[in-house]
């Protein structure tokens, strides 16, 4: 081909082609010798700054929607139940510290992991709708119940035994739901009587705290005689009609998150009564009497709440039957 008189820029074929320009008279062509005006081409003069950057973005994107996916695992998994609740207590540390102690932290770990697996999202948010509920009640006039010297121990934070002794049934319906104990037929009733068992809790810590804080005349439910605030097994009006609200409050949030149905939900309500004054009569004819020393307040939510969740499900039960 051609050559150029000057130099310049020589052409050759087909030993050196397609092009060779010589560096000392680029000058000659200034629009060979800027870089390209687009930012997104000056990328392609760092290759391996590119190939970096590339695998680091994707890796990010892979993460998260990883997270995503296993945070709406359906079924639940233990997996997504881990993962899950670890993000959640990490993110709510700060609330959740302030209605628990550090141990009392872990065994509601262990309870969210366990309920997420059982009944998934909606059974977590049932549970953290009782938790918030029921501090914030232990904590109505804490100052004045403290002086009273009546008010929850740790200001009303939860430990351990607190923790499992208000959830012990809930486990146990969860647990019987994880392994399909009684087939398709049962594992509504196993839904029913986790939702019963919070539904009975709830309403027990509210009558007690807010008789406690407002009660004018507080009676022992076996011999009606009026006793101080605070007594075991003593109920007052304002409380018991606080005990009733909280439930069904919490048995309305189960029907709109789908665990139970309005039927359902006035099963609940009435199983929890039924259980908490049992309770009342435990509590003031055997707790902390002579013999009987081991049957302290967690023993005794035990016993509560297993009555309300076991209730609920005779109830139901006896409704199908009478119905066919």
């Amino acid at each position: 081909m051609g050559v150029m008189t000057d130099s310049t820029l020589r052409f050759t074929y087909p030993s050196t082609f397609p092009l060779q320009l010589q560096h000392s008279s680029l000058s000659t062509f200034p629009s060979l010798s800027r870089k390209p005006p687009n930012p997104n081409l000056r990328l392609h003069s760092n290759p391996h700054r590119l190939q970096r950057t590339i695998p680091r973005v994707v890796s990010v994107q892979d993460a998260v929607g990883g997270a995503l996916n296993l945070i709406q695992s359906s079924p639940p998994t233990w997996q997504s139940a881990l993962f899950s609740n670890l993000l959640i207590f990490v993110l709510g540390s700060p609330i959740l510290f302030s209605g628990l102690s550090l141990s009392g932290f872990g065994a509601a770990f262990l309870l969210g992991t366990l309920t997420w697996r059982a009944f998934g999202p909606s059974g977590f948010i049932l549970v953290a709708a009782y938790f918030i509920i029921g501090t914030a009640a232990t904590k109505v006039k804490m100052a004045q119940k403290e002086a009273q010297g009546i008010a929850e121990t740790r200001k009303g934070r939860r430990g351990p035994g607190s923790v499992v002794g208000s959830s012990a049934a809930g486990c146990i319906c969860a647990f019987l739901s994880i392994f399909g104990v009684g087939g398709e037929a049962f594992s509504r009733l196993w839904q029913l009587g986790f939702v019963a068992s919070f539904c009975t809790k709830l309403s027990d810590t509210v009558s007690s705290e807010i008789g406690k804080a407002y009660g004018k005349t507080t009676y022992l439910v076996t011999t009606f005689k009026v006793v101080p605030r605070g007594t075991e097994g003593a109920v007052s009006a304002e409380g018991t009609f606080a005990g009733i609200a909280a439930s069904s409050v919490l048995a309305s949030f189960g029907c709109l998150l789908g665990k139970i149905n309005t039927p359902e939900a006035v099963i609940c309500v009435l199983a929890s009564q039924i259980a908490n004054l049992g309770e009342s009569i435990i509590g003031a004819a055997l707790q902390a009497k002579k013999g009987f020393q081991w049957l302290n307040n967690d023993v005794v939510n035990v016993i509560n709440i297993s009555m309300g969740s076991i209730i609920a499900i005779l109830m139901q039960q006896a409704l199908q039957n009478w119905s066919l």
